[in-house]
């Protein structure tokens, strides 16, 4: 892959990711109907579709990988729950601001289940959304759940999952 192309699928990765967090975070106020797709729910929240532009936020591409990931946290989120209780020491999941709960479920879902994206990349891009959407108090928490979490994985305590 070239450089120049290496770079916009990276930047796309990273619109992807953002877009899979704000439909995610959404859906912590608003939950989906059982009978919803998630490709539904992307194209119609307010995070995707830009009504200045009327029409789609991001390329393809960035919509199909946030598609991809919001499909497998759907999937997997009671294990991944599982894990930020783990390492979160002393916190319900209920007592997590939904902004933090959003990114440690996008990133762990990353660090768990896609062996195609490095345990660093995910926890550097969690920390960018934090600093996008979060406050300065939530990057601490969030990388260190993330931290422990991937030395758990490198370790073998923490199972990692190939790409589904």
């Amino acid at each position: 892959m070239t450089q120049e192309k290496d770079n916009k699928a990276k930047g796309s990765r990273r619109v992807g990711r953002t877009l899979a967090f704000q439909v995610l975070y959404g859906l912590s106020f608003v939950p989906a109907l059982p009978e919803e797709s998630i490709d539904s729910i992307m194209v119609k929240s307010p995070a995707v579709f830009d009504p200045d532009e009327e029409g789609l936020t991001g390329t393809s591409d960035a919509r199909k990988f946030g598609i991809e990931l919001l499909e497998g946290i759907h999937t997997n989120q009671n294990e991944i729950d599982e894990v930020i209780t783990k390492y979160s020491k002393h916190w319900k999941l209920d007592r997590i601001a939904r902004v933090e709960l959003a990114i440690l479920r996008l990133s762990l879902y990353e660090l768990m289940y896609r062996s195609d994206i490095p345990l660093r990349v995910s926890i550097n891009e969690a920390v960018e959304l934090s600093k996008a959407f979060a406050d300065d108090k939530s990057r601490p928490f969030i990388n260190g759940i993330l931290d422990a979490a991937a030395k758990a994985i490198d370790g073998g305590k923490l199972a990692a999952k190939p790409k589904l």
